[in-house]
């Protein structure tokens, strides 16, 4: 049995799904693109821990090419494959929830692009529950962009930015100082409630500092208030088990804390990896751990950054040994993505892209696992290696 550990690299996906044009994601491909860009600047990209774990060969089974500096050869230390998503959004808890075991079949409901973006009832509401002069923004738009363009008058009028994207969330910026993070934080719990009839997966409150338009920057206090599971997730499963459940990073958020455990917070990739080995070494035997890499998203692909996102991955390679040397033998570790977010592609959005499925540890099997028509099929796997009854989706490879 021992433990079991999913390392999601939120937004790492290794090519365009076969449906990708309907969401307007034709020809998206995160890795290769970000491979491309190295290779056309004439600059080093290699990612050798992750080739050997079968990164390289996973994304030439997608898209039929190997990304530039990977390889395809063996021989491989770990499992490899692909996943394709069928939850009918490409965001961040449709993702993750397909992980655990969970597809999500409905529609989310999402806001137009239009201005105002939000019905003005729904405004009107937040504005009056929450005690507000007003609010600010009211738009689809970059979270970056939009602070440095409103959070002056923000902090001079009181008024939250409220904005959305082509996920199914509504988001709130506000100056942890002027404005409060505990009563940032209350707001956000006021729209989460306001918002549940319209079906929206996500509020998320984020909060920034500095002293004008030229020094804002978002902090790490970004908390995100989801709509909880419909259903039992393997984390649920394992923690309704009697096993120990530890998650890193937004993991907690994003199941809206059921089943995710102990929850270990951190800000950024290198101190994400770090608390993920801090939870390592205290995860006994029959544990389940699951951690999400968050900036290959938020820092790198939505802001369209390709050598940033090539850079992070870089990181991640080089600390990967670190992780292999604290696994156990027995030990089933799967990195895997939820989306893509391709920084070479046209918007700022997530792209509809399969992600890669790498599974490896101490005297676990090596070679291909193929084409997995469903995320879920890691959860399924993760079940049968943790002995846990599992009713889910998914088929374990």
């Amino acid at each position: 049995m021992a433990r079991a550990l999913i390392l999601v690299l939120d937004s790492v996906g290794i090519g365009a799904a076969a449906d990708a044009a309907r969401y307007g994601d034709e020809g998206s491909d995160t890795l290769g693109h970000v491979a491309d860009w190295f290779s056309g600047q004439r600059e080093r990209f290699a990612l050798p821990n992750l080739d050997r774990l079968g990164l390289g060969a996973a994304a030439a089974a997608s898209t039929g090419r190997v990304p530039p500096g990977l390889t395809a050869e063996g021989p491989f230390a770990g499992r490899w494959g692909y996943g394709v998503e069928t939850s009918r959004g490409k965001d961040t808890p449709s993702g993750h929830w397909e992980i655990a075991g969970l597809p999500v079949s409905f529609d989310w409901g999402y806001f137009p692009e239009t201005v105002p973006a939000f019905p003005a009832d729904l405004t009107s509401a937040i504005i009056r529950e929450a005690g507000l002069p007003g609010i600010l923004g009211d738009c689809h738009a970059s979270g970056t962009e939009i602070i440095a363009r409103l959070g002056e008058e923000h902090v001079r009028t009181g008024k939250p930015i409220l904005y959305t994207s082509a996920d199914s969330v509504l988001q709130i910026a506000a100056h942890e100082t002027a404005f409060g993070l505990d009563r940032l934080y209350a707001l956000c719990a006021i729209a989460r409630r306001l918002c549940d009839p319209l079906g929206i997966g996500r509020i998320i409150a984020r909060p920034f500092a500095g002293d004008d338009a030229a020094s804002f920057v978002r902090t790490a206090n970004r908390r995100d208030y989801a709509v909880p599971p419909p259903a039992p997730t393997l984390l649920s499963v394992a923690e309704g088990a009697g096993r120990t459940v530890i998650t890193v990073g937004k993991i907690g958020d994003i199941f809206a804390h059921v089943g995710t455990g102990t929850v270990l917070k951190a800000a950024g990739n290198a101190a994400l990896g770090e608390r993920s080995l801090e939870g390592l070494a205290t995860l006994p035997d029959g544990g389940l751990l699951m951690a999400n890499f968050i900036d290959f998203d938020s820092l790198f692909g939505h802001r369209r950054d390709p050598e940033g996102y090539g850079l992070a991955l870089m990181a991640f390679d080089a600390w990967l040994p670190t992780l292999e040397a604290a696994l156990r033998p027995g030990d089933l570790c799967i990195i895997t993505s939820d989306h893509g977010c391709d920084p070479t592609y046209r918007g700022t959005d997530h792209t509809r892209e399969h992600v890669p499925i790498l599974a490896f540890g101490p005297g676990q099997p090596a070679g291909p696992i193929g084409r997995r028509e469903t995320f879920a099929d890691i959860a399924a796997t993760i079940a049968r290696h943790l002995e846990l009854p599992w009713g889910g989706a998914g088929t374990a490879f």
